[in-house]
């Protein structure tokens, strides 16, 4: 391999963290969600991040590839920034390519309406996801705006999880607002078997089984 070659594939792993983008021998394009998902403020270096502004070109890319027929998104995410992470959520429900998505660690916090943007969505058995209200950091300017504008997204979040997985409104809400299960907070951990039980994700799997769903629905869309 050139020493050309070998910069761009280490520029790649390090900027996206992915090998190649996109990958040119495969009709399956990979993406993975891991760590905090990065919003209009820098992380430290010490933080292991998903940058919303990569993940947006990718999909829009993989809209216009031909030689790209579906993706498949792993999971291993703490959270993070809401509004970064619903237009990443959003950006997935959005592609006319089948979406398969796989919580394999985590899929806590903004991660949740990651992990139900696919078309079809799988859970590790060991994997979990956290579901709490939405936060605001920072400086509060104005307390009755503030608190209006959280209630607004936190809505936006009922209603895209709800829209996009089997889960009922007043059961994720329910999880949302659990007193006892997190220590000094409000919220549920959901573990895998669990969150395909309420409906929230299709079915208990991990990266074989994503790999041949997707197979199936790039087949059902040639159909």
């Amino acid at each position: 391999m050139s020493t050309t070659n070998q910069e761009d594939l280490s520029k790649n792993l390090t900027e996206f963290g992915e090998n190649k983008l996109p990958q040119e021998t495969s009709r399956i394009q990979l993406i993975s969600i891991i760590g905090q998902i990065e919003g209009h403020m820098l992380m430290g270096n010490q933080n292991k991040t998903t940058k919303y502004e990569h993940i947006l070109p990718q999909l829009a890319a993989i809209e216009q590839d031909e030689r790209i027929e579906g993706v498949i998104v792993l999971l291993n995410t703490v959270g993070g920034d809401v509004e970064s992470g619903l237009a990443i959520a959003e950006g997935l429900a959005s592609l006319s390519k089948p979406v398969v998505t796989v919580v394999l660690g985590g899929g806590h916090s903004i991660g949740v309406p990651i992990a139900v943007s696919g078309d079809y969505t799988f859970i590790a058995n060991t994997a979990t996801m956290t579901i709490h209200p939405v936060r605001l950091t920072g400086m509060v300017i104005g307390v009755p705006a503030t608190m209006e504008y959280i209630e607004r997204m936190q809505d936006r979040v009922v209603d895209f999880v709800v829209r996009h997985s089997k889960i009922k409104e007043k059961q994720f809400r329910e999880l949302m607002m659990t007193v006892g299960e997190l220590s000094q907070d409000i919220g549920s951990v959901v573990v895998g078997p669990k969150a395909v039980e309420y409906g929230l994700i299709d079915e208990v799997g991990g990266v074989g089984a994503a790999m041949k769903k997707v197979d199936e629905l790039i087949g059902e869309d040639k159909k």
